[in-house]
């Protein structure tokens, strides 16, 4: 059962105070929209639950371990992973060798022919196979966000963040994108995904949370927080 507990977070930036106090629980395969102005903390608070950042004050639980102290490759080794707002892929390395990096670090005793055909399976899911070879610089904005998103795969993460992962991107990789959020949730994983696409965050999400400058002023049903005059 997943369970990710994120308690009273704080984190101030010298005399800025960016979280203030921030509570919430993702349990069993969730998928959760998080939105707010920016400059709310959404960013600030994916990089505290990933370990890039410490909190200020507060604690967060994955399925009973205590992540807030973990160093990231440890927390991704827990069981949460990430994709950036401004894509992270290794530019001079191929697509494939792209998706090998995260399973060769998860699981250093395993063959090599295994892994590869796990990101073959993973390509195949992205519908990427005819750039299995290609370099990562050479491919385009909405395909290095399909690239992250297939890392995700390899790592095998319980809770996956998405930050913007609809920016700038084509309609028809959107697709792609939407596909694969609805059915890696329907196989148990549970998402929060950071969005300012309103239509297809409130389409998608069943449950949404809201940040304000720091505070989380709503957290539910997508229906009912739309109605929330905060």
């Amino acid at each position: 059962m997943i369970n990710l507990e994120v308690n009273d977070v704080y984190k101030n930036f010298g005399g800025l105070q960016v979280l203030k106090g921030v509570t919430f629980k993702v349990q069993g395969p969730e998928l959760i929209g998080l939105i707010g102005p920016n400059g709310a903390g959404k960013t600030t608070l994916t990089n505290i639950l990933d370990g890039a950042l410490k909190p200020s004050a507060g604690t967060v639980y994955m399925n009973g371990e205590r992540i807030d102290i973990m160093p990231p490759y440890r927390v991704a080794r827990a069981g949460l992973g990430r994709t950036f707002q401004v894509t992270r892929a290794f530019r001079r390395m191929t697509v494939l060798e792209n998706l090998l990096v995260p399973a060769m670090a998860l699981n250093m005793t395993a063959r090599q022919r295994e892994f590869e055909e796990k990101a073959d399976e993973v390509l195949e899911f992205l519908t990427m196979e005819h750039l299995r070879n290609e370099y990562a610089r050479a491919l385009s904005g909405g395909q290095q966000k399909l690239l992250e998103l297939g890392r995700l795969l390899m790592l095998d993460p319980d809770v996956i963040i998405l930050d913007e992962p609809f920016a700038g991107v084509h309609p028809r990789l959107m697709e792609i994108i939407y596909r694969y959020i609805t059915e890696v949730n329907a196989q148990g994983k549970a998402f929060i995904i950071i969005s300012h696409d309103m239509d297809t965050i409130f389409t998608l999400s069943q449950r949404l949370l809201v940040l304000n400058y720091g505070d989380l002023i709503a957290d539910g049903d997508p229906a009912i927080v739309r109605q929330d005059p905060a």
